[in-house]
């Protein structure tokens, strides 16, 4: 499933044609995804100018001239591509998908289109008005964007305090940090020299401040997402940028899918593990993350 880099990246791709263009028409070539589409989503979109198009954890928010808000999630395989339209409309160079079934959603603007493409439909869009978003349910749940201003090792700290569960487990809790998934939760703890089976209250010291620990975490997490995003994010299995690219900082990962392989932190010589946890592999080096 895409993670945070994967859907900032896609969302930086879509922006400068998104942004801006009048939507002339949506074809919509079924009549649900993982949810059914809202009631008249198609005409409610037609002549509508997209405004901005923002992020919140794995979710693209386009917000549109008349005060709504189109909100799309990528599910396991869902993407975008864009495409001009020299041709009728209609008539699409599908060069990412050899199966026209998998293009569910056709976004057409003033000069080209927006095609959304998903072969296990487990992705979703609805619609709904800008003033509710932090009432919408799947947002309203939402923690800190690691990304942000407002995550620091202060902020970290007393999300963590008094917490049993794990490290790991804490940082995939999407209510207390939006948008990190299994590998970049892996590569961060690993990059911060911490076990991920650890009690996520060890990161809060006296009266919740922050460790030293709990600011190298913060640290790794926000260098492991830049410079995943710099890097297109990871493409292994069904991740695209909007351009059609393939990410590549999976040729980066220090742990990720590396199970029996040397640990690549300098001097350290332990033999990365992979281990079930919470149901997720865990990846890590028991030599070095402690």
């Amino acid at each position: 499933m895409p993670e945070l880099p994967e859907v900032e990246t896609v969302r930086r791709g879509l922006a400068p044609t998104l942004v801006g263009a009048r939507i002339v028409g949506v074809e919509l070539r079924r009549h649900d995804l993982r949810l059914p589409f809202p009631k008249d989503f198609a005409k409610r979109l037609r002549g509508r100018r997209i405004t901005e198009l923002s992020r919140r954890a794995k979710y693209l928010i386009a917000s549109l001239d008349d005060g709504q808000a189109l909100i799309a999630h990528l599910g396991m395989s869902g993407s975008f591509r864009v495409e001009s339209i020299p041709e009728p409309v209609g008539a699409f160079a599908l060069t990412r998908n050899k199966n026209p079934n998998h293009d569910h959603v056709v976004i057409r603007l003033e000069n080209g289109a927006v095609i959304y493409n998903d072969p296990r439909r487990f992705g979703f869009m609805t619609l709904i008005e800008g003033a509710a978003l932090d009432q919408q349910d799947f947002l309203a749940r939402l923690g800190i964007e690691p990304l942000s201003n407002a995550f620091h090792a202060q902020a970290l700290a007393g999300l963590f305090a008094g917490r049993k569960t794990s490290l790991k487990a804490a940082l995939l809790d999407q209510s207390l940090v939006a948008g990190l998934g299994n590998i970049y939760v892996c590569e961060a703890l690993h990059r911060a020299g911490l076990a991920p089976d650890q009690a996520a209250a060890g990161l809060a010291g006296p009266q919740d401040r922050p460790t030293k620990e709990t600011e190298k975490l913060v640290r790794a997490i926000r260098d492991v997402l830049e410079e995943a995003i710099a890097a297109g994010g990871s493409s292994l299995r069904d991740h695209r940028q909007a351009d059609g690219a393939l990410g590549y900082f999976q040729h980066q990962f220090r742990v990720y899918d590396r199970a029996e392989e040397p640990c690549l932190r300098l001097k350290c010589t332990g033999i990365i593990q992979r281990r079930t946890q919470n149901g997720r592999s865990t990846f890590f080096c028991p030599a070095c993350q402690k």
